[in-house]
């Protein structure tokens, strides 16, 4: 084992927000795509 320090990194806190933003957008466009694929049974409905 080494007996190195940990360093911790100072993370902005405008980072943290724009980051979990984003995972909300990600998670509503994966619901969203799962609703479309339930109500139409296309993918991307509308697009062949």
């Amino acid at each position: 084992m080494s007996s190195k320090k940990n360093n911790l990194r100072k993370i902005d806190p405008e980072k943290i927000t724009a980051e979990r933003l984003n995972g909300y957008a990600a998670i509503f466009g994966c619901i969203a795509l799962v609703g479309a694929y339930a109500i139409t049974g296309q993918i991307i409905p509308g697009f062949v």
